[in-house]
């Protein structure tokens, strides 16, 4: 019962974290891409976030909570060494909120706005980069100094996160939009596929250098579905999201991308199991006493359903092209 409800808090983590990764990823996504848009351009392509950009965060604030009760000790482990890098992020997503709010109100300095949001979106899409490529290298237990996330590697890494956000808000703003702004968005949508496959093979190359522990006979029997049926998939997405750009489908390049997202997190995630702290600690190792398992799980049980009911009606809800600016 107890490996059960472990596995169980280990999946509602990193099915929180994805959720965020993917809804709140376009939104960046579409701030990163300010600069290609003229300002009525710049309104629809906020109309477009605005009904369900504050509901997004919510799972990377579940994602969060969840990894504080069900497994302290990764908690306790990861914050000293991500402190900074983490607490900028929060400074950053809380400035992006201000700037979103305020400019929707602003009159005469909507421009400026408009600056600080875009900045604000690439410096916590570029952070939460930096810390998935320290994941990737690994951490020092002792050693808390700022190489430990902010090294050559994961500075790759929060590059080549910044043009995912921005392959998935240019082919969100492709589903979402017509005409001229669509138009723009199949031509950016185009160079961020491009992109975004150099630096997933770079990364892939690379990977095994800055984490010298993966050898041949752990590959050979541990990552088989990671290295051949996961990097299959992300192929068949981006080729697939190639054509439908060019034949300018509306909906297949945003589904591509997101495909593109799961296969490269699932082959994270399925690289690092058991690990919640990577070659360190273990989920078993850091795991919530039983008691403590049985009594927050309750909670998951009754919030990720409404969490989903309510992401899925506002979506629904909310469907369809942008055409005109949108306030409230």
């Amino acid at each position: 019962m107890t490996n059960t409800l472990i596995i169980a808090w280990f999946f509602i983590i990193a099915f929180a974290i994805i959720m965020y990764v993917i809804l709140d990823g376009f939104t960046l996504g579409i701030g990163l891409l300010m600069p290609f848009l003229n300002n009525k351009e710049r309104d629809i392509a906020m109309s477009v976030i605005l009904p369900n950009w504050d509901g997004n965060q919510t799972w990377l604030v579940l994602g969060g909570a969840s990894l504080y009760g069900a497994f302290p000790l990764a908690f306790s482990t990861l914050l000293p060494i991500l402190y900074l890098p983490l607490m900028c992020m929060v400074i950053t997503l809380l400035f992006r909120g201000v700037c979103f709010e305020f400019r929707l109100k602003a009159k005469e300095n909507k421009k400026n706005w408009d600056i600080l949001f875009i900045v604000s979106s690439f410096l916590t899409a570029f952070i939460q980069g930096t810390v998935l490529g320290s994941f990737i290298q690994g951490y020092q237990l002792s050693n808390y100094a700022l190489e430990q996330w902010l090294s050559p590697f994961s500075m790759l890494t929060g590059i080549a996160l910044v043009i995912g956000y921005a392959l998935l808000g240019s082919t969100r703003l492709i589903l979402k939009t017509d005409g001229l702004i669509q138009e723009t968005m199949f031509k950016v949508a185009t160079y961020a596929v491009y992109l975004v496959t150099f630096f997933v093979i770079i990364a892939s190359i690379l990977t095994p250098i800055v984490l010298p522990s993966w050898n041949i006979e752990t590959i050979n029997e541990h990552h088989q579905l990671y290295l051949f049926v996961l990097p299959g998939i992300a192929f068949c997405a981006i080729i697939i999201s190639l054509i439908a750009i060019r034949k300018r489908n509306d909906t297949l390049p945003y589904w591509c991308a997101i495909i593109l997202f799961l296969s490269c997190y699932l082959g994270f995630a399925a690289s690092n199991w058991p690990y919640i702290v990577p070659r360190h600690i273990s989920i078993w190792q850091a795991a919530a006493p039983p008691t403590t398992l049985k009594f927050i799980i309750v909670g998951a049980i009754v919030m990720i359903p409404f969490l989903l009911c309510y992401t899925g009606y506002s979506y629904y809800i909310f469907r369809g092209k942008v055409k005109n600016e949108i306030h409230y």
